[in-house]
C-alpha cells in the first residue's frame, strides 16, 4: 500500500504546483518578451489578482512599444479600474501622436468615463444630434430646429468635465435666445446661419469634457402662431372675468329687490295695526274705512280686468 502512497503524493503535489504556479503563463510571457518572474505570478494569486489579465496586458503594451509597470496596472486592478481599456487607449493614443499617460488614462477610467472611446473621439470627432428645440421669434410665430454638433474630446477636461447632455441643453438655450431676439421667424428662416455662428461664438464648450468645432442646423420649422394664441387664451380669460362680474351685479340686484320686497311686505304688515290706533284716536271714523276698502275692490278689480284683456290680445 506504502507503493499507492507515495506516487498519490507526487501526483498530489504536482497539481497543487501547477494550480498556485502559471507556468504557462510564464512561459508566454517570456517568449513574448515580457520580463516577469514566476514568483510574480505566484504573489499575484495571493494578492487575489488575475494573473492572466496583466500578462496579457503587459504583453499588449510591450508589442505596441509601451513601457508599463507591473505595478501601475495591479494598482489599477486593485482599484476597480479596466486595464484593458486603459493599455488599448494608450495605444491608441501612441499611434495618434496624443500625449496621454498611464496616471492620465486610469484617472479617466476610474471617472467612469471610457477612456479608449474618449482617446478615439479626440482622433475622429463625434456628432451630436440635438432633439428638436422649439423657440419664439418677436412676432410670436414659433421655430422649430435640429442641429448638428460637431465635438473633439478634451483629453485634459475628461475628468471632471460635463457630458453631452450639458452640450445639448446649452446648444439648445443658445439657439432659444437667438431666436427669441430675432424680428420675425422669416428672418430665421432665411439665414439659418445666423444661428450656429451665434450659438458658436458663446463658448458652450467651457467646463465641459469636448470641444466643440461645428454647430450646423440639420432642420428648420415653422410652428404655432403662440402669440395669436396667447391673445385669444388672455380674450378668453377676460371674458370669463367679465362674465363673472356681471353675475355678481346679477345677483347682488337680485338681492336687493328681495330686501325691499321684504320691507313691503313688513311695512303691509303694519297697516292693521295702524288702522286701529287710528280707530281709538279718533283719526279715522267708520266712513272713511269703508270709503278705503272700496277703493281697495275697485283696485283689484280693475287690475283683474287689465289682466283677462291683455290675455285675450295675446290670444
Amino acid at each position: 500500500m506504502s507503493n499507492f502512497i507515495v506516487p498519490a503524493i507526487v501526483i498530489i503535489v504536482l497539481i497543487v504546483f501547477f494550480t498556485m504556479v502559471p507556468v504557462g503563463l510564464w512561459i508566454t510571457a517570456r517568449f513574448s518578451g515580457v520580463n516577469i518572474s514566476m514568483g510574480s505570478l505566484v504573489a499575484m494569486r495571493f494578492r487575489r489578482l488575475n494573473p492572466s489579465l496583466i500578462v496579457n496586458a503587459l504583453i499588449k503594451s510591450h508589442q505596441a512599444g509601451l513601457e508599463i509597470r507591473t505595478e501601475d496596472l495591479e494598482s489599477h486592478y486593485l482599484a476597480g479600474g479596466n486595464i484593458n481599456q486603459v493599455v488599448d487607449a494608450l495605444i491608441a493614443a501612441e499611434r495618434a501622436n496624443i500625449d496621454l499617460t498611464f496616471e492620465q488614462a486610469a484617472a479617466i477610467d476610474l471617472a467612469g468615463r471610457n477612456v479608449f472611446e474618449a482617446v478615439q473621439v479626440s482622433v475622429t470627432p463625434k456628432v451630436i444630434n440635438t432633439p428638436v428645440i422649439a423657440a419664439v421669434a418677436k412676432n410670436g410665430i414659433e421655430v422649430k430646429v435640429i442641429a448638428k454638433v460637431t465635438v473633439r474630446a478634451n483629453i485634459e477636461r475628461l475628468v471632471g468635465g460635463a457630458g453631452e447632455e450639458t452640450i445639448i441643453a446649452r446648444v439648445g438655450e443658445g439657439i432659444v435666445t437667438t431666436v427669441g431676439s430675432a424680428k420675425s421667424h422669416a428672418e430665421v428662416l432665411e439665414n439659418p446661419d445666423n444661428i450656429s455662428q451665434t450659438v458658436l461664438l458663446k463658448g458652450l464648450d467651457s467646463g465641459t469634457a469636448y470641444e466643440i468645432l461645428s454647430i450646423d442646423i440639420a432642420d428648420v420649422d415653422v410652428g404655432r402662431n403662440v402669440g395669436a394664441e396667447l391673445q385669444r387664451d388672455q380674450a378668453e380669460a377676460d371674458k370669463n372675468i367679465a362674465q363673472a362680474k356681471a353675475e355678481e351685479r346679477r345677483a347682488q340686484a337680485i338681492a336687493l329687490e328681495q330686501e325691499n320686497r321684504a320691507k313691503v311686505v313688513a311695512a303691509e304688515a303694519k297697516i292693521p295695526e295702524a288702522i286701529s290706533k287710528a280707530f281709538e284716536d279718533g283719526n279715522l271714523g267708520i266712513m272713511d274705512y269703508y270709503n278705503m276698502k272700496n277703493i281697495n275692490a275697485d283696485t283689484k278689480m280693475r287690475e283683474s280686468l287689465s289682466d283677462v284683456d291683455s290675455g285675450d290680445m295675446d290670444v
